[in-house]
């Protein structure tokens, strides 16, 4: 199936669960994804916003991206506006960017729905066609409507056998201030309220659950990612990142900084799960009790 965003030609995956929507021409970029039952789209939608590089204009357009860390300006946005390849091959759709301009780094984002249950896996791709090695790590942003409340669940237990160690940390960024009113600090979940506010946030850290989530009008959006804790990672340590201005929130994980040799390929996986229908999701405190069902983050509808 085919459908278009804001002029922009798109193609469309769907099952029983939800309606996933990609650019077919740039990108790599889903835009659209909306759950059974629902006319919503669960990711945001920017199309007016956009910014000036050497390269030509960077439009985020909202959904989900594949970035490198650490970010620079004017690297890391690039424009992927054309030259998009759509591949297919047994159910996975795998969308293939040309090299960025100085770089040469090349993006793909390849897409598998799940069959049996509410979920879509990600794999993200940066293939280094350049001359030259590059420290780079895999950065998946999704821009969420605001509205909600992202969850980021924190280490509670020691990280040694005395407990001595220090077992987390919270990196600031530099126009993010403690008084915010939309972070809300607990001692086993950080909470971000995402209400409009002209002045921008941003929060990250070392997550080693694997998940984080997003509560907003009933729905519950859990990505889940594998975290690699032992190795190092860019932004003073984070694998996870979430962002938040007047427009959308973004919620964002890091795979480990790499040393990516031309001609060497870095991957990055990611699970998105949708959860709706259960009265547990309509309060925030019946959605800490649905993800503390153990202590892994593995949830199921009862």
């Amino acid at each position: 199936m085919t459908g278009d965003f804001y002029g922009l030609p798109t193609q469309i995956l769907a099952n029983q669960y939800f309606r996933l929507e990609f650019l077919a021409e740039a990108g790599p970029r889903i835009v659209r994804l909306i759950v059974a039952g629902s006319d919503e789209n669960q990711l945001a939608e920017v199309p007016d916003v956009h910014w000036s590089t050497p390269y030509g204009e960077y439009y985020p357009r909202g959904g989900h991206r594949l970035w490198h860390a650490p970010e620079a300006i004017p690297r890391s946005s690039a424009p992927d506006n054309e030259g998009l390849i759509v591949e297919e091959q047994n159910g996975i759709v795998r969308l293939v960017a040309p090299p960025e301009p100085d770089s040469h780094i090349r993006k793909s984002l390849s897409i598998q729905l799940h069959d049996n249950r509410p979920a879509v896996t990600l794999l993200h791709e940066l293939w280094n066609g350049g001359a030259w090695l590059v420290e780079l790590a895999p950065w998946a942003i999704t821009q969420l409507p605001l509205g909600g409340t992202a969850v980021l669940p924190q280490q509670v237990e020691p990280m040694d056998r005395d407990g001595v160690l220090p077992n987390r940390h919270l990196v600031l960024w530099p126009y993010t201030h403690w008084q915010d009113p939309r972070l809300c600090l607990g001692d086993d979940h950080i909470l971000i309220e995402t209400r409009p506010q002209a002045s921008a946030f941003k929060v990250g850290y070392m997550n080693h659950h694997g998940w984080i989530a997003y509560h907003r009008q009933g729905v519950l959006f859990v990505k889940r990612f594998e975290p690699h804790g032992d190795q190092p990672h860019a932004d003073m340590g984070c694998n996870v990142e979430v962002y938040c201005n007047e427009r959308f929130v973004e919620l964002e994980t890091l795979a480990p900084l790499c040393r990516l040799e031309p001609g060497q390929t870095v991957s990055h996986v990611e699970t998105w799960e949708f959860y709706s229908g259960s009265s547990a999701l309509q309060t925030l405190e019946g959605v800490k009790a649905f993800l503390a069902k153990d202590g892994s983050g593995a949830i199921t509808l009862n």
